[in-house]
């Protein structure tokens, strides 16, 4: 499913814009390919459902991921109301991929990833957790909002010299 709205995604973003005049009207309405990716996603979900059979579950994840792309290709659009290149477009497809990657090697190495975690002692556990929060006050900076930016930032630091303290002693 990720492999496929992955590929779905790039040819749909590469199609439109080496096509920008490519669309189908019909009766006066712009069909984007949100629609098609729509009918993917619904189709594929009620043949999962209604037809559950463990030999086609692989071709409804893959049809779920083609109509996945094709929708998160459109989100700039959609949350714009008409701006198909909004940068919202790339954030989106960054963070399903993140997020997608993220969730491929926790099921592959889970039990890796719970050792190095249970392993941490409590100052290196506060380190992380700190380095975390002062990650997230990029959002706000970027968002033109520094002096919420500036409080996550301390707050961030505060508590990863505080596991730093905690692990030194």
């Amino acid at each position: 499913m990720f492999l496929s709205f992955i590929a779905s995604f790039l040819v749909a973003r590469a199609f439109a814009t080496l096509n920008p005049s490519t669309v189908v009207v019909t009766g006066g309405i712009h069909f984007h390919h949100f629609w098609y990716g729509l009918v993917l996603i619904v189709a594929s979900g009620a043949l999962g459902i209604m037809h559950y059979d463990p030999r086609f579950s692989r071709l409804y994840a893959v049809l779920f991921g083609l109509g996945g792309g094709l929708v998160g290709d459109e989100v700039g659009l959609l949350l714009t109301l008409g701006n198909y290149n909004s940068v919202l477009t790339l954030y989106f497809f960054v963070t399903v991929v993140s997020v997608g990657a993220m969730l491929v090697l926790l099921s592959r190495y889970r039990e890796e990833l719970e050792y190095d975690v249970i392993s941490l002692g409590y100052g290196e556990r506060l380190v992380y957790l700190g380095i975390g929060v002062a990650s997230f006050s990029s959002l706000w900076f970027a968002a033109g909002l520094p002096f919420p930016g500036a409080l996550v930032l301390a707050t961030g630091a505060a508590v990863a010299a505080a596991g730093l303290w905690q692990h030194g002693r």
